[in-house]
């Protein structure tokens, strides 16, 4: 007997219908299924399969129509709104429903707008897609072009560079925990990771700002903190000073003697010039573009400062024509030729601690340092006796060629 579809399968007022077609030459029952509010298509190979899923919907659907029935007045105006508000969403509200009940288990309470709308910040639809490496040339070259300094720019091409490699792939994808479990891999020293941990929280400010991430992105945040313990500050004693001096070449002495009589850094020093340097009015300008905190600071010349460059006062350019390393070697060959073992930045700190001697005034020696008085006087006081910085003052080069007698003692 020849079957006429489509085929009609009924539970009480419920009708769900069976189409035959056919797949690879093979007949394909269908069948329709609107139990969640859409419109699905089920396929069966075989026909009794088909009619048995379709009699289960119909079931379904039936004895929900029987509980829709016994529904009062205003469980029925309840569920008509819940349909309108579903309206838009196209999901049923067998769907909604069940979602919902999900959700409200997983969340331990009635926290799923709270818990969409955190979401929602976090992964809003209309963000660029950036991916790291593409957002790390962009924050690359846009400090360049705001006038960042080489070696700094060094450094983050450096630190971004390897977290571009490592994190290839979607900013959103950077998390907390896999920020966190790469530093932890490179065994790193807890002063490195401080400065990696900083570098990579500017990098997800600059993509908060420029749109590549959502505002209030917090996952560097949950990047463990690394406790640095302070190092020790380290100076020189006048005699060893002495001697580095005496030691330096020519043209190694002035940035040598700006360290110790100064305290520029030595940063600051290869982007000096002689125009910065005024004998006469007795001050150094560091300029903003050659400050390491890009703020512009006046520092004394002191007496004996001024005689070490008084024979170069006639200089124009910069101070040292040499390149970076260049600087760093004339730096150990000096404390080598000098029998000093050259320490790192032990000049300023040198400067900064008979400084402070000196004058007691921590505010003073901040403005000329660029740091705060916070910072002066947490690691520069009692470092050195006011006797030991008459002597360091009063250093002052020998009578000789090129060079001028000085008086004793320091007067700024």
């Amino acid at each position: 007997m020849k079957v006429k579809f489509p085929i009609v399968v009924r539970a009480g007022s419920v009708g769900v219908k069976i189409y035959r077609t056919e797949s690879r030459g093979y007949p394909l029952f269908q069948v329709a299924d609107f139990s969640d509010g859409r419109r699905r298509l089920r396929g069966f190979a075989d026909l009794a399969d088909a009619k048995a899923e379709a009699g289960r919907i119909a079931n379904r659907l039936a004895a929900g129509d029987v509980v829709a029935a016994g529904l009062g007045a205003k469980e029925r105006a309840s569920l008509s709104r819940a349909l309108e508000l579903l309206k838009p969403t196209r999901v049923s509200l067998e769907v909604a429903a069940s979602t919902f009940a999900e959700c409200f288990e997983i969340l331990g309470g009635n926290r799923l707008l709270e818990a969409s709308q955190y979401f929602a910040r976090r992964h809003p639809i209309s963000l660029p897609k950036k991916s790291v490496r593409e957002a790390v040339e962009e924050m690359i070259e846009a400090k360049r072009q705001g006038g960042l300094a080489e070696r700094s720019l060094d450094d983050l091409r450096s630190r971004l560079g390897q977290f571009a490699e490592a994190f290839d792939g979607p900013l959103v994808a950077a998390t907390g925990d896999r920020i966190q479990n790469w530093l932890n891999g490179k065994k790193l020293s807890p002063q490195s990771a401080l400065n990696y941990r900083r570098v990579i929280s500017n990098f997800t400010g600059f993509c908060v700002r420029r749109g590549y991430l959502p505002k209030g992105w917090d996952e560097v945040d949950r990047v463990e903190r690394p406790r640095v313990r302070p190092s020790e500050i380290s100076i020189y004693r006048p005699d060893e000073f002495v001697r580095l001096l005496a030691a330096a070449p020519r043209e190694f002495l002035p940035s040598l003697a700006i360290a110790g009589f100064a305290g520029l850094r030595s940063a600051e020093i290869e982007r000096l010039a002689w125009e910065d340097i005024d004998l006469q009015s007795g001050f150094i300008t560091v300029g903003a573009a050659k400050s390491k905190t890009a703020s512009r600071r006046i520092v004394p010349i002191c007496e004996a400062l001024a005689n070490w460059l008084a024979p170069y006062a006639e200089r124009r350019g910069a101070v040292w024509t040499g390149d970076h390393d260049g600087f760093y070697d004339a730096q150990q060959a000096t404390g080598k030729a000098a029998g000093v073992k050259w320490k790192t930045n032990a000049l300023r700190h040198s400067y900064a601690s008979y400084r402070f001697a000196q004058t007691m005034d921590a505010g003073r020696v901040a403005g000329e340092l660029g740091n705060s008085a916070a910072v002066v006087h947490r690691h520069y006081r009692q470092l050195a006796l006011p006797a030991e910085a008459t002597k360091w003052f009063a250093i002052c080069p020998s009578m000789g060629e090129n060079v001028l007698p000085l008086s004793v003692v320091s007067k700024v």
